[in-house]
């Protein structure tokens, strides 16, 4: 059941135009390979959140929820195709959250935006 709603999640974030089709397709590949990787249980879901807000009215403009296991499958593929991050960082940010990394993993200002971006595992 997991799986179906990880597909459909991957389908809406092609409509909504946050991914490519080209990029949807990977991920869904991505996650039939898993397919024999066991799931995690209700209780311990994971999720990778994405929140930007105005700075000066802390009114929030974007609010993701990702499920961890389904960013993990995006990084993964997307790794090779990521500039700026060397690859032994991302593997040892894979790592990390593969072993219960939690808390605020970035925030960053931008002032001339007035925007904050923030990228939370919980």
């Amino acid at each position: 059941m997991a799986r179906d709603e990880e597909r459909l999640r991957i389908l809406k974030m092609i409509e909504a135009g946050q991914i490519t089709a080209e990029q949807g397709l990977e991920l869904l590949k991505a996650l039939q390979e898993a397919g024999a990787a066991p799931e995690a249980s209700p209780s311990s879901a994971r999720w990778l959140r994405i929140r930007v807000t105005d700075v000066a009215s802390g009114r929030q403009r974007v609010h993701v929820s990702i499920p961890l296991s389904l960013a993990d499958l995006g990084l993964r593929i997307s790794g090779r195709f990521i500039s700026g991050i060397p690859g032994g960082q991302l593997q040892e940010l894979l790592e990390h959250l593969r072993k219960g990394m939690a808390g605020k993993l970035v925030e960053v200002v931008d002032e001339e935006e007035g925007e904050r971006v923030e990228i939370i595992v919980d």
